[in-house]
């Protein structure tokens, strides 16, 4: 049953099935407060706020069931994570009240008695959905974005790169500088041992030795999808094993794991 909701296409359901999420539940929620504010629309558009609604909640869920499918591939991001899990009964209320109420307004032409208390209810609820979807997408930006972009974009980058090296300077066609430029930085060519890793173990210095590298994961930290406790419990110690628990040979979390390479571990 789970592997239906793991890849359509080669690609993770996952995100493309938030996007479902993003655009049902908003929607539909400010659909029904329109709709209580004015009953004169739930005649034209009540019918659509309940089929959003209630598409919103099915979507909530088969994102919650297809984000556990990718967290085993990437690692689960925490924060990310617990308000999607939020959010799956609260869309699925929402949708109830949103049907009930729509049903109790075909009956009675004068909207008043139960199809009034639903419609102030579902606009309560609907207030939720909306507040609670936002934290979903943030938290979920986050953990994919995080650290990946750059304060200069990259087309400005290329240019100035360019600039420059159509413009070379004398020092840069000495042999004292293309030698310089080809050799590889200290920091990442010197061997460190055991006891040099575990003098850096708090959380505001952090380092870990995985694979005989030693990484500085202090800014990794607060960037982790799935929380700043799994990381500072490695700070100081050999975590190779606990890292291949994990993310095994996984191509993300590798990547970024080499982006905070430190040296190589002394045997």
């Amino acid at each position: 049953m789970d592997s239906v909701f793991d890849t359509i296409a080669g690609l993770p359901i996952h995100p493309l099935v938030v996007h479902a999420v993003v655009m049902l539940l908003p929607l539909s929620a400010i659909g029904l407060i329109a709709c209580v504010l004015r009953p004169a629309w739930r005649q034209r558009f009540g019918i659509l706020v309940v089929l959003g609604a209630l598409g919103g909640a099915v979507a909530a869920w088969v994102a919650a069931q297809s984000g556990e499918q990718l967290a085993a591939r990437v690692g689960e991001p925490a924060d990310h994570a617990k308000w999607g899990d939020r959010l799956v009964p609260l869309a699925f209320a929402f949708g109830l009240i949103t049907l009930f109420w729509y049903v109790a307004q075909r009956r009675s032409e004068s909207g008043t008695g139960a199809g009034r208390v639903l419609g102030i209810v579902g606009a309560l609820l609907a207030l939720g959905v909306m507040g609670v979807t936002v934290l979903v997408g943030h938290t979920g930006a986050t953990a994919a974005w995080a650290g990946k972009i750059t304060s200069t974009p990259s087309g400005a980058g290329a240019s100035s790169t360019a600039t420059s090296s159509s413009t070379p300077s004398p020092s840069s066609t000495s042999p004292t500088s293309s030698s310089t430029t080809s050799a590889p930085s200290s920091s990442s060519s010197s061997a460190l041992t055991l006891a040099v890793v575990a003098t850096h173990k708090t959380q505001a210095d952090c380092w870990a030795a995985i694979n005989d590298k030693v990484y500085n994961l202090t800014d990794w930290i607060g960037q982790h999808p799935g929380g700043a406790e799994k990381i500072i419990g490695l700070c100081g110690t050999d975590a190779t094993s606990a890292f291949a628990a994990q993310h095994g040979s996984q191509r993300e979390p590798n990547e970024r794991l080499a982006q905070f390479l430190v040296g190589t571990l002394a045997g």
